[in-house]
């Protein structure tokens, strides 16, 4: 560790409890995606505040967790996350796009392969932005729209980007496609999420799909998962999943904490609504682990009977 991030470390343990609880309570009063539950939030955490609940805490990252805990008492929102966290916030403040954390080479596209019977398997673990992921994303969906049925596995992704959503999706469509919608609480405004034919380089709108989910596929996995579920464009192998369709990202608070504030909420435009804690249902509810061997069966009957 060098000594310039030592210091950094030493001086974040000297921090303000009081200054690091109004800040966040500020946050997220003025910007959770549902400002009644960001108010409730603000009011918890201050009156805990001034009762003193807050002043015995013998490190930071136990006041984190604290502070954590009572934001998701008000409302159980996986996407809220308090920590402590110098490094990530110093990395943050330095605009890096990775915020503090190692970049992956492969960008979540964990194996790709074309297994016997011409079916392509995809073990996609996360959903980068494609606009950093390009020289990785292209080759692999080149490669996998050639096969006769494609299998995304997204029992180990955590979610993402919705920009790689739209260009995967984008080789599944003949033509442009509403995947969803969200809205923004910080400006109230709406954003739409279309496929685009010209980012594929084939495009093949009756290839089989299966998408194999686990209880840990989350957020962005979701989206994708929920999108072609409700555009009958995929068959879902596997669990329920997490239940977070609310976007955002992390904002700092001070003396090294941050949170992640979900500022948004997805609208799918066929249900009009989304998964938030309640998860997306798998088609063909089986044991994560044995969503592989259920998908592969279904392909291969459904290659058979397309020729």
């Amino acid at each position: 560790m060098g000594f310039s991030l030592c210091v950094l470390l030493v001086k974040a343990q000297d921090y303000d409890a009081e200054k690091v609880v109004r800040r966040l309570a500020d946050i997220m009063n003025k910007n959770y995606v549902y400002p009644d539950k960001g108010a409730a939030m603000h009011d918890l955490v201050l009156k805990k505040l001034n009762k003193g609940d807050y002043a015995d805490y013998k490190s930071p990252r136990e006041l984190a967790e604290a502070l954590d805990a009572d934001l998701k008492s008000v409302v159980y929102d996986k996407h809220i996350r308090v920590r402590f966290d110098p490094e990530r916030v110093e990395a943050i403040r330095n605009r890096d796009p990775h915020g503090g954390r190692e970049p992956s080479t492969n960008f979540g596209f964990e194996e790709v392969e074309i297994l016997a019977g011409n079916i392509g398997y995809l073990d996609l673990r996360g959903f980068a932005d494609v606009r950093n992921a390009e020289d990785v994303a292209v080759p692999a969906m080149d490669k996998l729209i050639e096969s006769d049925a494609i299998i995304f596995d997204l029992r180990k992704n955590g979610g993402g980007s919705p920009s790689m959503i739209r260009f995967i999706c984008s080789y599944l469509f003949a033509e442009a496609t509403h995947l969803n919608t969200f809205y923004w609480r910080p400006d109230d405004r709406y954003s739409e999420t279309w496929t685009n034919p010209a980012f594929a380089s084939q495009i093949k709108p009756d290839i089989p799909v299966y998408v194999l989910t686990s209880n840990y596929t989350f957020s962005a996995a979701e989206e994708f998962t929920y999108d072609l579920k409700n555009l009958k464009r995929a068959t879902i192998i596997g669990e329920v999943t997490g239940g977070g369709a609310h976007p955002g990202g992390p904002m700092l608070i001070t003396d090294g904490f941050l949170v992640n504030v979900p500022q948004g909420r997805a609208i799918n435009p066929v249900t009009q609504t989304n998964w938030e804690g309640v998860g997306v249902t798998p088609d063909i509810d089986v044991p994560a682990e044995e969503a592989l061997t259920k998908a592969l069966e279904l392909a291969r009957k459904a290659i058979s009977n397309n020729k």
